[in-house]
């Protein structure tokens, strides 16, 4: 019988984003995103969980090297959205409304390439504490 196990790592980075649907009238942003639709932007201190699951390996003891999952979170997440306004500084995010939900499919598609295919991953990305998406593909 095979042990499979979830370990998971937690990261932060600090964003500004604005919700806003360019096909749709000032107004209609406004009823629909409300604060978050402030045209000067606002930002969060996102909580990110990022889990990995899959079986523990019998040489090392490991499900995953912790190391180098914080390594990948650093270098491919924190790095790349810390400090940054996701609607002007990622690419990305010019054509997607940068929600909670899009960012978690955003990091999950980053970090999918990164991770060992055997192993399967989920992204826990928290926008205040109280609110959080979970997106594991």
């Amino acid at each position: 019988k095979k042990m499979e196990v979830t370990v998971s790592r937690k990261a932060h980075f600090n964003a500004a984003h604005r919700l806003n649907n360019d096909k749709w009238s000032i107004t209609k942003n406004e009823e629909i995103f409300g604060k978050c639709n402030y045209p000067n932007y606002h930002g969060h201190n996102y909580e990110l969980i990022v889990s990995v699951r899959g079986e523990i390996n019998q040489d090392t003891g490991y499900v995953m090297d912790m190391g180098k999952l914080k390594e990948i979170i650093k270098n491919e997440i924190e790095d790349r959205l810390d400090h940054k306004n996701l609607n002007l500084d990622i690419d990305y995010f010019k054509k997607v409304i940068p929600s909670a939900e899009n960012i978690s499919v955003f990091i999950y598609n980053i970090l999918r390439n990164k991770i060992d295919k055997n192993l399967s991953i989920s992204v826990t990305l928290y926008e205040t504490p109280r609110n959080f998406v979970v997106y594991s593909g």
